[in-house]
């Protein structure tokens, strides 16, 4: 199926809702989203450096500063 969506005449609040909308019903059927055939060795990689006790957690507030960091 293919359609056109009229970006060009779209408000920026009016293409964030859209996105909103379409998200909102893709996260109902989780399932039905491939993943990359790349992720599941990235998320062993992961698994494997936290078994390993290599990988280092920071709760949200350290994360959030980490990454003010970063744009700086």
């Amino acid at each position: 199926m293919h359609f056109s969506i009229p970006l060009e005449q779209m408000s920026v609040e009016d293409k964030l809702q859209a996105i909103e909308e379409i998200w909102a019903d893709l996260v109902g059927i989780p399932e039905n989203i491939p993943s990359p055939s790349w992720h599941v060795n990235v998320l062993r990689a992961r698994e494997k450096r936290i078994s390993e006790g290599k990988s280092h957690f920071l709760d949200i507030e350290e994360a959030k500063r980490a990454v003010r960091e970063q744009l700086k």
